[in-house]
């Protein structure tokens, strides 16, 4: 079992553990030691829900002056998380597995001890997922991988992050296919526009439908079981960027129908950085091309594992990414999502009496735990600069004017209070 004197004796003898390194890890270690050893009991919920979310936010490293609403680009892995990494460090670098051939940068394995958590709380079998590092890296072999000609057309909508975008921007400028794109409302204020403008952009060239089931740009929730019910009654594949999905709401791959989902659990479910995956529905898996060809990877029994074979690999962040899901097993996804869809809520509506412009969807169950809103003439990176240097508040947004607040369950509504309040004193300074 890992523990700080271990770590540090190991640390000691290694000849590249001293000077600043060495004290990093102290510090490091000091911290993490600082930090509740375990969860609030989950009795206290019941008791006082303010009270175990303000527990709860200790697990985290972020200092306690610190206000952190970027959850929607990166997270903030929790204690239990770190630990996790750390052991899984400790395991492997001793080199003494008791089978010769097995080591810890082993780039061939099945990694069922993390696959099977992870298929369990996404909804799937453990041969329809692949251990990636993020959701850019699974849409590029989505794209790569789905055989298509000149002129066929791949449907996607105007709000695709970067990741999801190009790859196909890629195969289009390689291979000659088409990228037809359908604009989102802003807001979307019902399913049914963009089940109408999809419906109307299909064509007999259609092959894939790509879009994101909660946009990085608006952080709108789309309808995506209609969306992919769609694609399968017109013979289309449906792949789905899930990249803000896991941890921030309940998701289940089955029950949405999708072909294909990717995501980036480094987010929401706070997983550590460089952890992803890719669902490959069974019956699609022998239709996807492998992206990297190594060892396996024209071998159908090993179905999507044949995906993750990519040669050494940081396996320590596997450890870390079955503890996020371990986490939020414990404390529950219906807990969590409650309470960030409660916290959005709450800022969304504060936004909107300080006469923001909502690009959130009105309706509660197109949003989730994204705030997205336009405050002119406010030049967003402006304002980001100053709450950060000004009052150790972190937000993200898109340029000139738009903020996208994102709410983690670890918030408290006096953070958001703080936040609002250092919003009206910039909007002041700048009148």
């Amino acid at each position: 079992m890992l523990n700080r004197r271990n770590f540090l004796s190991s640390a000691v003898t290694s000849s590249l553990a001293i000077g600043a390194g060495l004290a990093w890890r102290g510090n490091l270690w000091a911290q993490l030691e600082s930090l509740p050893a375990q969860l609030p009991d989950r009795s206290l919920f019941d008791q006082n829900e303010d009270a175990y979310w303000r527990e709860m936010r200790k697990q985290f490293l972020i200092p306690a002056d610190e206000i952190y609403l970027n959850n929607g680009t990166v997270g903030s892995s929790p204690a239990p998380v770190l630990r996790a990494v750390f052991q899984g460090y400790e395991t492997g670098e001793k080199m003494n597995q008791a089978d010769p051939e097995d080591y810890p940068i082993w780039g061939y394995a099945a990694w069922n001890e993390f696959r099977d958590p992870l298929a369990g709380f996404v909804g799937c079998n453990r041969d329809e997922i692949a251990l990636l590092r993020n959701a850019t890296e699974a849409n590029n072999y989505i794209a790569n991988g789905i055989d298509m000609k000149p002129g066929d057309e791949v449907l996607m909508s105007d709000q695709e992050h970067p990741g999801g975008e190009h790859p196909w921007n890629l195969k289009a400028k390689r291979y000659g296919i088409v990228i037809k794109k359908f604009n989102l409302p802003k807001p979307l204020i019902n399913p049914a526009q963009v089940l109408e403008v999809v419906q109307a952009y299909i064509t007999s060239r259609t092959r894939v439908l790509f879009f994101s089931h909660i946009t990085t740009v608006t952080g709108v929730v789309l309808p995506a079981k209609e969306l992919c019910s769609l694609a399968r009654s017109k013979g289309i594949i449906s792949a789905v960027d899930g990249a803000h999905v896991p941890g921030m709401m309940r998701l289940n791959v089955r029950e949405i129908g999708c072909d294909m989902y990717s995501s980036s659990p480094h987010k929401w479910l706070q997983a550590p950085k460089g952890s992803g995956f890719l669902y490959v529905r069974d019956e699609m898996i022998d239709r996807l091309w492998s992206t990297i060809a190594t060892e396996g990877w024209d071998e159908p029994q090993l179905r999507a594992e044949r995906f993750q074979r990519i040669g050494s690999s940081n396996v320590p962040a596997l450890w870390g990414l079955r503890a996020s899901i371990q986490l939020a097993n414990d404390i529950g996804m219906d807990r969590i999502e409650h309470r960030q869809r409660a916290l959005c809520d709450y800022i969304l509506t504060a936004m909107v009496k300080r006469r923001a412009i909502s690009w959130t969807s009105p309706d509660p169950k197109l949003r989730c735990a994204i705030a997205t809103v336009n405050v002119p003439p406010i030049v967003r990176m402006d304002l980001e600069n100053w709450l950060w240097k000004e009052k150790k508040i972190r937000i993200r947004g898109g340029d000139p004017n738009k903020l996208r607040l994102s709410t983690p369950y670890y918030l408290s509504k006096d953070d958001i209070d703080r936040f609002l309040d250092a919003f009206d004193e910039y909007k002041k300074s700048k009148a």
